[in-house]
């Protein structure tokens, strides 16, 4: 029988650098693999293509210049259009992805589009640490090329600067979503239609969402052949070997994010991976992703501890998912900053297809368990071998673990 597709306008919203572009990705993504005639209309891409001239300058998003608020005006129009044709040829969800904080810009849209509902998204995060990351890696992009990176990053914020001086709250508008777009979290929203679709594209926003995840343990160390925990130790030459054939197992694939520990196991087993990489690769250290902190029982081997503290020993054996080393910590005390750690992973990479995060055992686990369901108790005893990999899909369409040779 036939029904008559379900239309639906999303408008993004909020300040730069807040994942705007990424969700509106990630929305198209899963509405296609699910047949739903879908269409991002960006304002940004949009003026590189229409204006000859380098608009990275901060000065052309100064409210006050009025030749530049006029192009803005000009382009935000175009593309409203854009989205709305695309609407009448068959299409059946448009998303128009901008700032669009002011209640005037909104207001166009509302005035523009009146055939079919229209949800705002406002995504927000506020995390001074993700933010700064996330300007820098911006700092970077094709059309900062012309500036030294300071430059570019001083531009930006004045970008920012700007937008928050004319950004208005929400009131009156008729469908509303905040999200919190590293906690993937629903802060507010307020509905008066029956939007088509509403069901999948909550699920979507509060989701985890990785195309490709490569899942991997540093290389073996001098303190792994003796059992020793903690440390800094460095790669053996086993270890060094295991990096370099991860190196060119990842070769073939498009990396532009590595993220590792801030110990030098993980970055000596990142750097190869990175190295060989044709396109530019960052390597990202992050704290949240260092090994689970031992406390007194620091670069002590087991039966070591056994032996010297029998009572730490055996307490831990008793629940070793819930035992909290004296002055260090346990898994349970573990999971705060190791899901921290994935959600800056996962807003840092934006909608890339692959990243790889170079771990520890310990930490690896908890990533895993971050992903797959698994009793807490268990969690300790998930298998992380040194010369094998995950990888990991996590999408609303297709979930997938695999644990993979080092060829």
């Amino acid at each position: 029988m036939h029904t008559t597709p379900q239309k639906l306008y999303i408008v993004m919203t909020g300040l730069p650098a807040r994942g705007k572009s990424t969700i509106a990705a990630r929305i198209k993504e899963s509405f296609l693999a699910s047949g739903i005639a879908t269409e991002i209309f960006n304002n940004g891409d949009l003026r590189r293509r229409l204006i000859d001239r380098n608009t990275a300058n901060s000065d052309f998003y100064d409210p006050n210049n009025k030749q530049s608020s006029a192009l803005r005006e000009h382009i935000a129009v175009t593309n409203i259009k854009n989205a709305a044709h695309f609407i009448d040829q068959g299409g059946e969800v448009a998303i128009l992805d901008a700032t669009n904080v002011s209640r005037k810009r909104r207001e166009l849209i509302l005035s523009m589009l009146t055939d079919h509902p229209v949800l705002f998204i406002e995504t927000v995060n506020n995390d001074p640490e993700i933010l700064e990351a996330n300007i820098n890696r911006k700092a970077r992009l094709p059309e900062f090329s012309r500036f030294g990176h300071q430059e570019a990053v001083a531009s930006f914020k004045e970008r920012i600067r700007y937008y928050q001086h004319i950004s208005d709250p929400f009131q009156n508008e008729a469908n509303y979503i905040q999200v919190d777009s590293l906690h993937n979290k629903i802060l507010k929203f307020w509905l008066t239609d029956h939007l088509p679709h509403f069901e999948q594209l909550r699920d979507l926003l509060v989701t985890d969402y990785v195309k490709n995840l490569f899942l991997v343990r540093h290389g073996q160390t001098t303190d792994n052949l003796i059992e020793r925990i903690g440390g800094d130790a460095p790669l053996t030459e086993k270890g060094q070997e295991q990096a370099f054939r991860l190196g060119d197992v990842f070769s073939s694939v498009p990396l532009p994010y590595i993220f590792c520990s801030q110990k030098q196991r993980t970055r000596q087993t990142a750097k190869p991976i990175c190295d060989n990489q044709s396109c530019g690769c960052t390597l990202v250290q992050l704290e949240e992703f260092n090994e689970i902190d031992a406390g007194i029982c620091e670069e002590m081997t087991y039966e070591e501890i056994k032996a010297q503290m029998p009572h730490v020993y055996y307490e831990r054996m008793m629940d070793k998912y819930n035992y909290v080393y004296p002055q260090g910590e346990g898994y349970v005390s573990m999971r705060t900053r190791i899901d921290r750690g994935v959600k800056k992973a996962l807003f840092l990479s934006g909608n890339a297809d692959h990243i790889v995060i170079v771990g520890h055992r310990a930490v690896n686990r908890m990533i895993l368990a971050h992903f797959l369901y698994r009793r807490i108790e268990d969690v300790p005893y998930i298998y992380v071998p040194q010369n094998q990999y995950y990888h990991i899909v996590s999408m609303q369409q297709k979930k997938l673990f695999e644990l993979k040779k080092i060829s």
